[in-house]
């Protein structure tokens, strides 16, 4: 009797130990792994040359078409010069309607100071089709990115160059990225044409690319420029 008492005890226990369980939790997947960056700085010598001619963009081209100098940064997700789609800054309106690279270097250096961006560059403008721009940009495993950016003038705010151009890829730095680069408008004046007068935009627009019959020939975006990346020898 005292054994039948003791094994039904048992049972009772066991049943409501039973009751109040959970199943056990499947394990965790392992965390994402984070993409490759290569170990150590690299530098990069940046060449814009200039696909933008009377007889590639024959509609109102203009006397005196040259480019404005470049100015770049290298920096990190957290930092752009432009974006489609976004407003500019005082210093992209003035570099678009300019080709002065003040306030776009001071905007730069904050950028610099605040670790988002590590170097800036520049180099004087072009006039002669023939030749190219050519400046050096240093990137890190911080700072992978690259924008440079440079006035297409005349125009009332038209603007050519690139954004977050990676240079980093499956852990390494490419040895050449070549771009194609199609003109952009900033959004910071009303003029359609290149030697329209004056007419700031207030509020500012955003950046678009340039769809006008000046860039736009049959249907199709036509190219102003080419930014090449040349790795430079460690």
């Amino acid at each position: 009797m005292r054994a039948l008492i003791a094994i039904a005890g048992a049972a009772l226990v066991a049943a409501a130990c039973g009751k109040g369980s959970k199943p056990a939790a499947p394990a965790a997947p392992p965390g994402a792994a984070r993409p490759a960056v290569p170990a150590g700085p690299a530098e990069y010598t940046v060449i814009i040359k200039s696909t933008w001619t009377k007889a590639t963009h024959p509609f109102e081209y203009p006397s005196g078409a040259h480019f404005s100098g470049m100015i770049g940064a290298s920096h990190n997700a957290k930092y752009s010069i432009f974006a489609i789609g976004r407003r500019p800054t005082p210093g992209l309106e003035r570099l678009s309607e300019e080709g002065k690279h003040s306030p776009l270097d001071t905007e730069i250096q904050s950028a610099i100071d605040q670790g988002n961006a590590l170097m800036k560059f520049e180099s004087g403008g072009l006039k002669n089709w023939k030749d190219s721009m050519v400046a050096t940009v240093r990137v890190d495993a911080a700072h992978t990115l690259v924008d440079v950016v440079n006035m297409v003038a005349p125009s009332p705010d038209w603007f050519t160059g690139a954004t977050n151009v990676n240079l980093a890829e499956n852990g390494a730095w490419v040895a050449r990225r070549t771009l194609t680069l199609p003109a952009y408008d900033s959004g910071g004046d009303d003029g359609k044409t290149y030697k329209a007068p004056d007419r700031d935009t207030n509020p500012k627009k955003p950046t678009t690319r340039a769809s006008t019959r000046h860039f736009v020939i049959n249907g199709r975006v036509k190219p102003v420029a080419t930014v090449t990346f040349v790795r430079k020898a460690s």
